[in-house]
């Protein structure tokens, strides 16, 4: 028997047992949000499990690419070799710097607070070589804040926030936060950059399964809801492929997600992107000593890099007996939530990967573009993605987020302090169910959260 099935028939006795078919019933399957990836864990390690059906081929190469997820790197030249080469200019010491918990990223308390899994894109008008955005042509594609000794940060990125208040339809109030963001001592004169878009470090949960999704599938969405594929450059097979991940769809593979992370916000080279992140004006950062090791990673990391962020399992769904959150379900589905953030499909065949292949998933996406209105656009187009058009996020494992790390912040640049603040920054094609949302009573807002934080 399955591991899908069995997990189903234990929830439907619970189910039963609790009378569940004499108040709001539901598949108990619900709970398999990644299928028979899924791990059934709500505690603080929930994020950390490679997926549940994981093989024994792959478990190794699993505990690699955490080991190196989760490595402090310093800087070149060092002793043992293998851990050197951070920078010369990075965002953070590790991956789990900016991803903690394999979590969320933070905003800032203050102008004065450090950026934690938070940073700023930049580029100029007009497109790189592909079509991308151009990038600023002394600080190149995203700010660096720090350098490593003798090599200056690029400068020092800030937030200011707006409070602006706003009444639901039954008369309670509520506040949105508008962020402001600005650059600091920049190090080399003011940025040429015309665009600059922060953007926040998401959770790396069933991210494989995502990545298993037909493309057919994705571009099915697009007819039924008016979104729209993001197609970009793959810098592995040199074509131009669907995009699936970033706030923008801006990436087609989890392999280029994670290589280039690495590359760019913590310095350190690896096969695909084997040269330092120091554009030609940055003399210091072009002079610092380089590791021994070049590139950083070889091939026994790449590989645990890779498998890593493909295997990370999404705990299930939970408060499947919950009246309230069962309420909300149907809510979400009522006001029109349901139509970009699509509660259920059915993998692909990924090579190699036959975990994530042929699975039922509810991840909550489509993973295409939708324009979000003025209130949320940063101005910085990304292939064929606008300034104001961006991915659905996936929903799954959101619920957890706060239990782990302490905080829930939530849209691109965690503007958002919580669920029913996000729901009120959509606006654009979003604007529909927003204004839904906001006239609900306040029971029923409550229960659609309630079904959120189940997720």
């Amino acid at each position: 028997m399955s591991t899908t099935r069995t997990a189903a028939l234990f929830l439907f006795a619970a189910c039963a047992a609790l009378g569940c078919n004499d108040r709001l019933s539901v598949d108990p399957s619900e709970a398999l949000l990644g299928g028979d990836t899924t791990i059934f864990d709500d505690g603080d390690e929930a994020f950390a499990y490679p997926a549940r059906n994981l093989s024994a081929d792959y478990r190794s190469s699993f505990q690699i690419g955490d080991g190196i997820f989760n490595r402090n790197w310093v800087a070149a030249p060092a002793t043992p070799q293998g851990a050197d080469g951070l920078g010369p200019t990075f965002n953070g010491f590790s991956c789990s710097a900016c991803h903690a918990n394999n979590g969320r990223g933070a905003t800032p308390a203050s102008a004065d607070d450090p950026f934690l899994g938070l940073l700023l894109r930049l580029s100029v008008d007009g497109t790189n070589e592909h079509d991308g955005p151009a990038p600023d042509p002394v600080y190149g594609d995203q700010l660096n804040p720090y350098g490593i000794l003798g090599v200056p940060g690029e400068g020092t990125p800030q937030v200011t926030y707006e409070e602006m208040p706003g009444t639901y339809g039954d008369g309670e109030s509520y506040s949105l936060r508008k962020p402001t963001y600005t650059i600091a001592s920049p190090a080399f004169g003011a940025p040429a950059a015309t665009h600059i878009g922060p953007r926040l470090a998401p959770q790396t949960v069933g991210l494989g399964l995502l990545e298993a999704v037909d493309e057919s599938t994705v571009v099915g969405f697009a007819a039924q809801n008016g979104g729209h594929p993001n197609y970009v450059w793959n810098d592995d097979t040199q074509t131009m492929a669907l995009g699936r991940f970033g706030w923008k769809a801006n990436q087609p593979t989890l392999k280029q997600q994670a290589l280039s992370a690495f590359r760019n916000d913590v310095g350190i080279t690896n096969a695909l992107y084997p040269t330092e992140n120091c554009p030609p004006a940055q003399t210091a950062c072009l002079a610092a000593p380089m590791s021994m090791t070049e590139p950083n990673l070889d091939s026994l990391k790449t590989d645990g890099i890779v498998v890593h962020a493909l295997s990370l399992a999404v705990p299930a769904r939970r408060d499947l007996d919950d009246q309230n959150a069962l309420r909300g379900e149907q809510l979400f589905q009522k006001i029109g939530c349901a139509s970009c953030h699509i509660p259920k499909m059915t993998t692909g065949t990924l090579p190699d990967w036959p975990e994530l292949s042929n699975q039922t998933i509810r991840p909550f996406t489509d993973l295409l573009l939708h324009d979000m209105g003025p209130d949320l656009a940063d101005g910085r187009s990304d292939y064929g993605a606008s300034g104001s058009e961006w991915r659905t996020p996936p929903l799954w494992g959101l619920g957890l987020v706060e239990p782990i790390d302490g905080y829930l912040f939530l849209m691109h640049d965690g503007r958002a302090r919580g669920f029913a603040e996000a729901i009120l920054w959509h606006g654009g094609q979003g604007a529909a169910a927003r204004e839904a949302f906001r006239t609900l009573s306040k029971s029923d807002r409550d229960a659609l959260v309630a079904f959120l934080n189940s997720l």
